[in-house]
């Protein structure tokens, strides 16, 4: 069922329409659309947004089949703010374990709640704000950066609001981790009140929410769906877009991706879920995949 808005709290995600949602914002404007390729894509989402994480699988295979016609800019919504309120069941972090522990069932995506209960996070601000200095650096070395956060959080139970957790992922995405505390600490915190006020002006009322934009008009997809809600909202703005043809078997797939969940490869791969499992069970019993157990699932990465 879904929450009441005005009780809602931004990390109880509903699984029912896949949305982390927050305190509404004023009504939606029109997106402008200043964009090279066909489709401008505008994500607005968070480090900590569990349904975001959940749709990961959807969004690498939109970018492996559609790169070629969207651009995506990816923007902070600011989801948790800092504690100072109590609502929809929650006033404190060990309030969000169970609810993470539920809804990596629900999004078939490894994710332990233990974190709000071992190390939780006091906001989701430090995080937010340090993607947009990676922006300034690289925005596609970014968008690694963003995946290394979330994996940190998900699965490791890292409290990636502590910079040395931040430094770790900006290395292992090749970013100055010098020049990214600089600029955490100055300029790129302008730009995070820019995105959240942009957030405000489309009306972005919960995560992930994806408007779609071109000047033959606009489709929003509003929470994590299934892949063809994406597909469509490309097709419909772009109808000439082509699909591209990419390789699926499993070692095309990593070298592409350096890490993948069993959701992930099912859906690049095209391999039922259950077999995907398996093969990617094999391939590590083989020494050729290195898998890393959660309690709530995995995730593999090559040698």
């Amino acid at each position: 069922m879904k929450p009441d808005s005005s009780k809602s709290n931004p990390l109880i995600c509903d699984p029912a329409t896949g949305v982390c949602e927050v305190t509404s914002h004023s009504g939606e404007q029109k997106v402008s659309v200043h964009t090279e390729k066909p489709v401008k894509v505008i994500y607005f989402t968070d480090p900590i947004c569990s349904s975001c994480w959940g749709i990961e699988p959807q969004l690498r295979k939109l970018k492996l089949e559609y790169g070629n016609n969207i651009e995506i800019d990816y923007h902070m919504g600011g989801l948790l703010k800092d504690w100072s309120y109590n609502s929809g069941g929650i006033s404190k972090p060990s309030d969000v374990a169970h609810h993470w522990d539920e809804v990596s069932v629900y999004y078939d995506m490894p994710i332990d709640g233990d974190l709000w209960l071992e190390d939780p996070l006091d906001s989701s601000y430090p995080p937010s704000i340090a993607f947009k200095a990676a922006q300034l650096q690289d925005k596609d070395k970014a968008v690694e950066f963003l995946r290394e956060l979330r994996e940190m959080v998900f699965l490791q139970k890292k409290n990636i609001a502590k910079w040395e957790h931040i430094a770790t992922a900006a290395k292992k995405a090749g970013l100055d981790v010098n020049q990214l505390k600089t600029d955490a600490s100055g300029k790129a915190k302008t730009l995070f009140e820019e995105d959240l006020q942009l957030a405000r002006q489309y009306g972005v009322r919960g995560f992930p929410t994806i408007f779609f934009a071109n000047e033959n008009g606009k489709e929003t997809v509003y929470g994590s769906k299934p892949y063809p809600f994406y597909e469509t909202s490309v097709l419909k703005l772009f109808p000439e877009a082509k699909k591209t043809e990419y390789s699926k078997d499993w070692k095309s797939l990593f070298q592409k991706f350096p890490t993948l969940t069993a959701k992930e490869f099912s859906e690049l791969s095209g391999i039922n879920r259950k077999e995907s499992e398996n093969v990617l069970n094999e391939l590590a019993s083989k020494g050729t995949l290195q898998k890393t157990t959660t309690k709530n699932g995995a995730i593999w990465e090559l040698k």
